[in-house]
């Protein structure tokens, strides 16, 4: 009786674990893997994509996220790479299917257009932009990005434009989807992610090795100021009230804080490893980066502008980017 007691309380116990709603979804890079895990930072289950995945997005209706199966760990390394984009069901906390890219391989930075559910991915081999169907599961057109290494990707309010961080050429590709035009924006050196201001007018972008956030007039496609930062910024988002930058340090080992009104980086701070990704909480109040070499995660409040709390991934999962769910 009392075996039969103790695995029925197992059994309940294992049954409520995969009944928890998790509250973000990781993109565990060495691993191969998405894990889902609990606010407080346990991970509640995970799922099995391509190799090393790099980035993660929404689809439209926040019931999907595609993951780029890039296949390299580093982008600076040699190699084929994948060519797939995994597709997850973020209720069932599973992989239901992938989108083969064909001969375009290394995916890596993606944006989704809200109206259409289309997403724009960058592929490092051959270098280009690719348009791609996710309910067809296939590539509907691919864009030349006039530059080596296009990393990061960032479609504009109206889904007419993509800008495509051109990394080893300094430069941002401004790309006209309907007819494949290209103009080029001069930036500082690596750049990487980017963001919009909430009126559409300006874009921010990171300069990895210039150690700076190049200031765009999206308008123009011309830059128009620069922001100095801490060592090696890669991630940028924009708080609601429109009047900070917060970003990643990945050499830097830390977080920056930049106000947008006197170009000046404000705060910096110390997260005693290297954060290769900086997403916000849906509210903006926290800040989470992927700390890869050392398996953990910091959980940062932007408010207050202090580290809350760290946790740690399972060994060797190598998180990276972290997508808030809830």
């Amino acid at each position: 009786m009392r075996l039969l007691f103790v695995a029925s309380v197992g059994l309940w116990m294992a049954l409520a674990a995969s009944a928890q709603t998790a509250a973000f979804a990781i993109v565990e890079k060495k691993a191969g893997a998405v894990g889902f895990y609990s606010s407080d930072g346990k991970r509640l289950s995970g799922t099995k994509v391509g190799e090393h995945p790099h980035e993660i997005v929404f689809s439209p209706d926040r019931k999907l996220a595609y993951v780029s199966d890039n296949g390299i760990l580093w982008m600076q390394y040699a190699g084929e790479g994948g060519n797939t984009i995994s597709i997850i069901d973020l209720a069932a906390q599973k992989k239901i299917g992938v989108i083969d890219l064909g001969k375009n391989r290394r995916p890596h930075g993606m944006d989704v257009d809200p109206k259409t559910g289309h997403i724009v991915v960058t592929t490092e081999n051959p270098d280009g932009l690719l348009l791609v169907d996710p309910v067809a599961r296939k590539v509907i057109r691919r864009y030349d990005v006039h530059g080596e290494d296009p990393h990061m990707v960032l479609l504009d309010p109206a889904g007419e434009w993509a800008y495509v961080s051109n990394t080893s050429t300094n430069a941002l590709a401004a790309i006209r989807l309907s007819d494949g035009l290209v103009k080029l924006i001069p930036t500082d050196a690596r750049p990487q992610g980017a963001v919009f201001s909430h009126d559409g007018k300006t874009i921010y972008l990171t300069n990895s090795d210039g150690n700076s956030i190049s200031i765009i007039d999206a308008q123009k496609k011309e830059r128009v100021g620069t922001i100095a930062t801490g060592k090696g910024p890669g991630r940028v988002s924009l708080t609601p009230d429109g009047k900070t930058l917060v970003y990643n340090l990945q050499p830097g080992q830390g977080i920056g804080f930049a106000d947008v009104a006197t170009r000046k980086q404000i705060k910096e701070i110390s997260l005693g490893g290297n954060p290769l990704s900086m997403t916000l909480s849906r509210n903006a109040q926290l800040a989470y980066l992927g700390l890869q070499d050392s398996d953990k995660v910091v959980v940062v409040s932007v408010p207050d502008r202090k580290i809350l709390r760290t946790f740690d991934t399972p060994k060797e999962a190598g998180p990276d980017p972290v997508l808030p769910l809830n």
